[in-house]
């Protein structure tokens, strides 16, 4: 007796259908346009969504500023906490420093400081990224503000005083501007 050999298996024309595969598509609801003007390819990834329009579109050297934020949070920080005389120095020249402490309390919150910064450089979030140049905006905003009051109270005036408000208010426009650009709407592609 000879073994009767199984009708070959048969090819589902629906499949290589072009029609039937739409057809298919359009009832899963793939394939088609969303309300974002988005087109998904497979079901999952229209439940899922698209991860490209979660990126950010990184400004222009926005890592690098926040790089050297960090580095001068902290630097001015552990120079703060260990030789706090020398600090005040640099920036009012010849005012005796009283109390080391509110200098070091300052360089403990530079250092907290620093640590976000430090954070936020390896985040792709936009709204870390947002808060972190805020922070930085205020932060240089009230020191230019503190700086100017304690000028007018003791009417010294020296060159490192006025590299330190300069650079306040340049540090605090470029933060403010890259808080902006990380803050826009992405155009679509």
């Amino acid at each position: 007796m000879a073994a009767k050999q199984p009708p070959p298996l048969m090819k589902k024309h629906s499949q290589t259908d072009l029609v039937s595969r739409l057809k298919t598509r359009k009832i899963l609801g793939v394939g088609g346009e969303d309300d974002d003007g988005e087109v998904h390819r497979s079901k999952i990834s229209q439940v899922l969504g698209n991860e490209i329009k979660f990126a950010v579109r990184e400004p222009l050297g926005l890592r690098v500023w926040q790089f050297v934020s960090a580095v001068l949070f902290s630097a001015i920080a552990v120079m703060a906490l260990a030789f706090p005389e020398q600090l005040y120095d640099a920036v009012f020249d010849g005012v005796e420093v009283t109390s080391k402490t509110p200098i070091r309390l300052y360089g403990g919150a530079l250092l907290s400081i620093s640590l976000i910064m430090w954070n936020a450089l390896y985040t792709a979030e936009k709204v870390i990224i947002r808060w972190t140049l805020l922070t930085e905006a205020c932060y240089f905003g009230v020191q230019f503000v503190v700086v100017t009051a304690t000028l007018a109270e003791t009417g010294l005036v020296s060159l490192g005083t006025l590299l330190l408000l300069v650079s306040r208010l340049l540090f605090m426009v470029i933060s403010i501007n890259y808080y902006y650009q990380v803050g826009r709407k992405p155009k679509k592609v």
